[in-house]
């Protein structure tokens, strides 16, 4: 059966909604992502694991997954060409308007995917807003950490997804070849840095907000030169699985709020 909203008829969609259909809401990103990336890579991973995650669930459970928001917080790239961001109030209203329609025809499990790193934090407080006001279990969840084993398992230069690097590099080099820049990925090698409001020598514990460029000039955070399609493909599988296996634990539904 199709999984895609955007692909149903509204008797369908509504059929789903007795069935206690489970929705996936993906969310990603339009920013620089190096030299040799196109900016569509957040919004286009996160949609490409929650189709692939929901055709994994569908002989077990009604899933849908509604079309991608390819749009997030992205200020900290702004300072690079290519990125387009949202604030906040933006997010949130986009977040709340999607979240809230699902509920209203009828949905009662909503997991929104999130496919880049800037709009963790928020949509945990968005999320947490609307379970609180629809008295419904809510949840969402960033794609790279869901499959944090998997991933870190198939990489040979780093041991977590990173930005523009070895991972992404690799997923969009499977999905999108002809626009990737493979002729410079020798050259593709930005800092490892896994949180960038970390300033050397500071209390890692104190947060100040930075932009991407002032730890990587040009865009990159990892190493891509190792990347390549196979790597994109086996990956992609892996966190499609992680991310099936997490949505069809009843405890994340049942457990009261």
């Amino acid at each position: 059966m199709e999984i895609e909203w955007s692909r149903l008829k509204a008797a369908e969609v509504a059929a789903l909604a007795r069935q206690n259909a489970i929705v996936i809401a993906p969310i990603g990103a339009t920013e620089q992502h190096g030299p040799h990336l196109p900016s569509m890579v957040d919004w286009r991973l996160a949609q490409e694991v929650a189709q692939r995650a929901a055709r994994l669930m569908r002989p077990r459970q009604p899933v849908v997954v509604t079309p991608t928001m390819p749009f997030g917080m992205s200020e900290h790239h702004m300072s690079l060409s290519g990125t387009i961001t949202l604030d906040y109030a933006t997010m949130a209203a986009l977040v709340g308007c999607v979240v809230e329609s699902a509920i209203r025809h009828g949905f009662r499990r909503i997991f929104v995917l999130n496919g880049h790193g800037g709009n963790t934090e928020a949509l945990r407080t968005i999320v947490t807003e609307l379970t609180v006001k629809h008295k419904l279990p809510l949840a969402t969840g960033t794609y790279w950490d869901i499959a944090a084993g998997p991933i870190a398992k198939l990489l040979d230069r780093q041991d977590a997804l990173l930005h523009a690097c070895e991972a992404e590099t690799s997923m969009i080099m499977a999905l999108a070849p002809e626009l990737v820049d493979a002729e410079t990925l020798s050259q593709i090698q930005g800092p490892y840095v896994k949180g960038l409001s970390a300033i050397p020598g500071v209390n890692a514990g104190v947060y100040r907000w930075r932009q991407l460029s002032s730890r990587s000039p040009i865009g990159v955070i990892g190493d891509a030169s190792t990347a390549n399609a196979d790597k994109g493909k086996r990956l992609i599988e892996a966190i499609a699985q992680a991310l099936a296996d997490a949505l069809l634990d009843d405890r994340l539904w049942s457990e009261p709020i």
